[in-house]
């Protein structure tokens, strides 16, 4: 029996209502859900958010255990008293000024290699993971996204001594965050296996760090997506 804590609605880019995707869980036999809406949010869509979520929580109390969650950006800033857990994640660097997506698109990723990186992948990626290790400190977070999103549009192997370093950081974190095994780039086409990388995965496990299955959830029907193919994998099965 899984449970995924890494969702998203129509609160932000989700197709689903908080309420479709409790309904598919406890349908798939999950016993808690998580909801984790993007940050930044506008001030009166996290209220309602926060209130949505709170509702449900009241509504379906003794059938399903509900968590209100945050994936905050490392670049937000949020109020975490309102929220019963974070997820901690970069999906853009700083650079000269800039601030450039690495997963919006194939091509936006490539200009930002090539404009403000004079085409060096490995200079993106130290300021890349440099931000992860630092979502702990920035976020508060609980858990670790997508480590290794870098690579969902560039495989250069070069990125590896940038990511050991990060991960290293990370293991020294007192508390020490749980690491996503996350599948959402497998259910939307971009990746055959899970983020992160297994090389990534073993280092983190053999340093003592625990992991969580996630799915990065955009649509209900991909609720629990390739969880059964990860059961082997020592998971906590709670968030928080």
């Amino acid at each position: 029996m899984f449970s995924n804590f890494h969702t998203h609605t129509v609160f932000c880019d989700g197709a689903d209502s908080p309420e479709e995707l409790v309904l598919e869980a406890l349908r798939l036999g999950c016993p808690e859900i998580g909801f984790s809406g993007h940050s930044p949010l506008t001030a009166q869509k996290v209220l309602d958010y926060c209130a949505e979520i709170r509702c449900l929580q009241k509504l379906y109390a003794g059938r399903i255990r509900i968590l209100l969650g945050i994936e905050q950006d490392i670049f937000s800033q949020i109020d975490r008293s309102l929220f019963d857990y974070v997820i901690g994640a970069v999906h853009y660097v700083k650079k000269d000024g800039r601030k450039l997506a690495v997963d919006e698109s194939r091509e936006g990723f490539l200009d930002a290699v090539r404009d403000a990186y004079d085409g060096d992948f490995f200079a993106l990626a130290e300021d890349y993971y440099a931000l992860v290790a630092a979502l702990p400190e920035r976020t508060g977070c609980h858990v670790i996204a997508h480590f290794d999103l870098i690579t969902k549009y560039n495989d250069d192997t070069r990125y590896m001594a940038a990511a050991d370093a990060a991960l290293d950081r990370l293991l020294d974190t007192s508390p020490r965050p749980l690491l996503e095994v996350n599948t959402g780039a497998m259910a939307r086409g971009w990746r055959t296996e899970p983020y992160p990388e297994r090389r990534l995965l073993d280092r983190w496990l053999s340093g003592g760090g625990e992991l969580i299955l996630a799915s990065d959830c955009h649509d209900k029907r991909k609720l629990l997506y390739a969880f059964d193919g990860l059961k082997e994998l020592p998971h906590v099965e709670t968030v928080c």
